[in-house]
């Protein structure tokens, strides 16, 4: 998985005034958790815009300075309701021997046989919740379209790799092709024309 680096600097202090002064300096306030004990630290706002506005996902090198560095994904986020502004964003450090659990984007590939019969492709799952070693997180969960016919439906059994499971119940639709009005019309006035008697032909 693709790793970006943010710097940011320890907070000594995490008060309600020390956070409301951060942010009216353009800082973002932080808490890493995970490790032995909480990591209060700030970085710049504009340092997460490749994190956060972007559907990838990515893991999180955190440089604190006096070498202090860990690795981390993105936990939970909170926003201003009507700025949009991030006003606080929580962490959760990796360890390169621990399993972590995380949502990665789904990537169709492939082109389905029923969509080129008509059909139209609808995307259930964007994403999907994958547990693996650091190391073996993937950028994205990959669903090959390919085999489906009109009507059908690919469940996350077919999907995913040995490095990581992919953690919902089996009977979880990633995708499907369904039944354009197009073609279920024209299926339709087959069938009508399959009744019909033939012109000029005696009851």
């Amino acid at each position: 998985m693709k790793s970006i680096t943010i710097k940011g600097s320890e907070r000594e202090s995490v008060g309600k005034v020390s956070t409301k002064a951060l942010r009216n300096a353009g800082a973002v306030p932080c808490v890493l958790y995970g490790g032995n004990q909480a990591v209060h630290f700030s970085a710049d706002a504009a340092a997460f815009k490749n994190l956060v506005y972007t559907p990838n996902a990515h893991t999180v090198v955190i440089e604190l300075g006096k070498g202090k560095s860990f690795t981390a994904v993105l936990q939970d986020i909170q926003v201003h309701p009507v700025s949009d502004k991030i006003l606080h964003i929580d962490f959760f450090q990796l360890f390169d021997d621990k399993e972590i659990t995380m949502e990665v984007p789904v990537k169709i590939v492939g082109t389905s046989k029923g969509v080129l019969a008509g059909g139209v492709l609808r995307l259930n799952q964007r994403k999907l919740k994958v547990k693996a070693l650091p190391a073996n997180l993937p950028d994205f969960v990959e669903a090959d379209i390919t085999p489906l016919e009109m009507g059908n439906k690919l469940y996350v059994t077919k999907v995913g790799k040995p490095e990581y499971k992919v953690m919902h119940p089996d009977n979880t639709v990633v995708c499907q092709v369904r039944i354009s009005r197009a073609a279920m019309k024209a299926a339709q006035e087959a069938a009508k024309a399959a009744k019909a008697p033939a012109k000029g032909k005696k009851k």
